[in-house]
């Protein structure tokens, strides 16, 4: 049985996480899976659109981690703050307490949404309607797979883009729903819109101090455990 399951969207942060934890590639595994140790990560696709598929035939693990970038909507979130928090709260007003595991300080409240944030605007009006820190796609879906099966989850997330910054509609679509990233795609936004190589880089900076805080913390889960 895997002691801890981290899921998240795209195959970059899967990567990225294995990365900093010292996992290997699953061998023979049609989608982005590391292991090492009691660790396990697996890449969901964007909006955990693969989740049934790619969590089928697995064991129930000791508990689940919803895990990655997220983007911030309390202004006062840097990029490559932690957020772990008490809620996750679903467009339709459902919501999910997190688990109180390890040594993580859970605070505040995270909202999953359908669909991309992409501008300041957009944020600061869910900021507003409620009161959630950061914003995601996937956790709640995670956290309802996870209540189904009666398993305990968290979601450890950093901030990839503050509350000032929403991700471009063209950026977005870089990512396919299978969380894989497609480099002709990222060739097209550059040369229809040139902004769109600054806010890239912006983009790929902020996860990556994102992940490395989230890494971290990880970390001390799997100690704990």
């Amino acid at each position: 049985m895997t002691g801890l399951l981290v899921l998240t969207a795209v195959e970059l942060e899967a990567r990225g996480l294995a990365r900093h934890l010292g996992l290997a590639p699953i061998g023979g595994s049609a989608w982005p899976r590391f292991a090492g140790g009691a660790v396990e990560i697996v890449a969901l696709g964007l909006g955990a659109a693969h989740l049934a598929t790619r969590l089928e035939m697995m064991p129930a693990p000791a508990l689940v981690v919803s895990a990655g970038a997220c983007g911030a909507l309390a202004p006062e979130l840097a990029v490559g703050a932690l957020v772990v928090p008490e809620t996750v709260l679903a467009p339709d007003g459902r919501r999910y307490a997190t688990a109180a595991v390890g040594g993580l300080r859970r605070h505040g409240m995270l909202l999953t949404t359908d669909h991309v944030l992409d501008t300041a605007a957009a944020k600061s009006r869910l900021w507003l309607s409620t009161g959630a820190l950061a914003v995601d796609m996937e956790s709640f879906v995670i956290l309802d797979w996870a209540a189904s099966r009666g398993v305990p989850a968290l979601v450890v997330r950093g901030v990839s883009d503050p509350a000032a910054r929403g991700v471009p509609a063209d950026l977005a679509r870089v990512v396919h729903d299978d969380g894989r990233v497609r480099s002709m795609r990222a060739v097209s936004a550059v040369l229809a819109r040139p902004r769109a190589l600054a806010d890239a880089m912006a983009l790929r900076t902020g996860t990556a101090a994102a992940l490395k805080t989230v890494a971290a913390a990880i970390g001390t889960l799997a100690r704990t455990l």
